[in-house]
């Protein structure tokens, strides 16, 4: 049954609310948007046909507040509700509550979410497809005894992880057996925090993979798809920075295995929607089920780019009860695409948040480069979210094009008020090792000292040609344009 959506409510904030209240605005769908009170002049609430107020800044009593964003959906009439990603998108108790208010939710049922949400259930769903799995252990671990007994089999280092984690919570790596205990306690209580369930499990530890990803789209008729692969092994603290489409290492034989597992793992839980599997590489090649997120991800933008197609609107016509009209067929990689997300934090001091007012903010605009962002010039960034300013999206014939594409459009970004990872992002796009693709989710430790050490010497010249050009001022021999440049 075909059921249109004409109003929706975006459950969430930021550039990934602008960005669903742009295909919407496409679409000729309203949009209701929510906001606390530190968003009270974010872009994305005057974009929107409808805002509603939700409380105050904190997540826990705003953007995580259910009961008060289905009252607001029910208030503003709206049909249905798009979660984003982040907050609620892979609450399966909040999909459920969206479904008995009536509403419709623009992902995938509840019980795939809460299947595919604990990392223990879906590696038990893939085992039955014989997706191949990290060794480690079966279950929650129960007690210290048992992880010690899960360690000895699978061998150090290894990693302890929570089960209904994400984003590198409740991860720890145990490179010994004397670190075991205060690193599954430390992984338990930080897992208890971060999601209110502190059951942990163990895998070995990959230690120099590839973190490549599979999009896929499926309906509520049992036609799934693949989109193709993300790269994304460029990360800090568990979290990406850089991301591209396709990868430099998958073969076309290879990319299609991995495609059809992504598939088996999306059927094995009645899967309908858009939704990634990700996937450990190892250096001989071998690829490992990590785990599926059952929601639209940041880096969604590169596969739109390579494939043409608009991840949002297919999310509205899916949950509208449209079959997919696209065969497996139908697709192919269209150039590439790298997307880097700037960040306001420090890189020089191991990405330390940097909050403040965007006393400046310029992007670069052209063929071939898109800009996600929820900020305008003169907006705090606050201190209650995540710290990104935007997500540069570039696409060209080539990666080696789209690699002196990104670095002009880095170098054309202008924001002032607050540090950003830019300077990061362009060191690495940049460096040999990711030039040449010989790289793997360890780059960042690996490079962080070479960083630092030429961010100092620029540094160091810059203050020495600032020192010059006051002297200069001083002596009325600079122009008031060259001024303007620096400034």
């Amino acid at each position: 049954m075909i059921r249109p959506i004409k109003k929706i409510l975006i459950a969430n904030r930021g550039e990934i609310a602008a960005r669903i209240i742009r295909t919407c605005q496409r679409l000729n769908i309203k949009t209701v948007a929510v906001y606390s009170e530190a968003d009270s002049k974010s872009p994305h609430v005057s974009m929107a046909d409808e805002s509603v107020f939700i409380g105050p800044s904190p997540s826990r009593e705003s953007y995580l507040n259910a009961e008060k964003i289905i009252k607001a959906a029910l208030e503003t009439h709206a049909d249905a509700i798009h979660p984003g990603y982040g907050f609620l998108s892979e609450n399966d108790v909040f999909a459920r509550a969206v479904e008995n208010a009536g509403i419709l939710f623009i992902g995938p049922s509840p019980e795939s979410i809460h299947t595919m949400g604990n990392k223990i259930a879906a590696k038990e769903a893939a085992k039955q497809f014989r997706i191949p799995l990290v060794p480690g252990s079966e279950s929650a671990l129960s007690d210290l005894q048992e992880a010690r007994d899960v360690a000895k089999k699978v061998g150090y280092p290894l990693l302890v992880k929570a089960a209904a984690g994400g984003g590198g919570k409740g991860m720890r790596i145990v490179h010994a057996e004397a670190e075991l205990e205060s690193q599954v306690e430390r992984a338990m209580s930080e897992a208890l925090s971060s999601f209110g369930d502190g059951s942990v499990f163990i895998e070995k530890y990959v230690s120099s993979p590839r973190h490549i990803e599979i999009q896929v789209l499926a309906d509520q008729y049992g036609h799934c798809i693949h989109l193709f692969e993300r790269e994304c092994s460029i990360q800090r603290r568990h979290q990406k920075i850089i991301e591209e489409a396709p990868s430099s290492i998958l073969t076309s034989e290879k990319r299609e295995i991995m495609g059809q597992d992504a598939i088996r793992i999306a059927q094995s839980c009645q899967y309908r929607g858009a939704g990634t599997v990700e996937f450990l590489v190892d250096d001989k090649g071998n690829h490992y089920f990590l785990e599926m997120n059952t929601r639209l991800q940041v880096e969604h933008p590169v596969t739109e780019f390579i494939t043409g197609l608009d991840l949002v609107e297919w999310q509205i016509r899916i949950a509208e009860g449209n079959p997919l009209t696209i065969q497996q067929n139908d697709l192919s990689i269209d150039g590439h695409a790298l997307e880097l997300r700037v960040y306001a934090e420090n890189a020089l001091e191991d990405f330390r948040p940097s909050t403040g007012k965007l006393i400046r903010y310029r992007h670069s605009e052209g063929e071939g480069i898109r800009v996600d962002d929820g900020y305008a010039e003169g907006l705090d960034i606050p201190i209650h979210y995540d710290p990104m300013i935007s997500k540069l999206i570039v696409h060209a014939a080539s990666r080696k094009e789209a690699i002196q594409k990104m670095t002009k459009a880095i170098d054309e970004y202008i924001i002032h008020g607050v540090d950003t990872t830019l300077s990061f992002g362009k060191f690495a796009i940049n460096h040999p090792d990711f030039i040449s693709g010989n790289f793997d989710t360890n780059f960042v430790a690996q490079h962080m000292e070479e960083f630092i050490s030429l961010q100092k010497e620029m540094n160091h010249s810059l203050a020495r040609f600032v020192y010059w050009l006051d002297k200069k001022r001083k002596s009325r021999l600079v122009l008031p344009e060259m001024d303007e440049r620096l400034t």
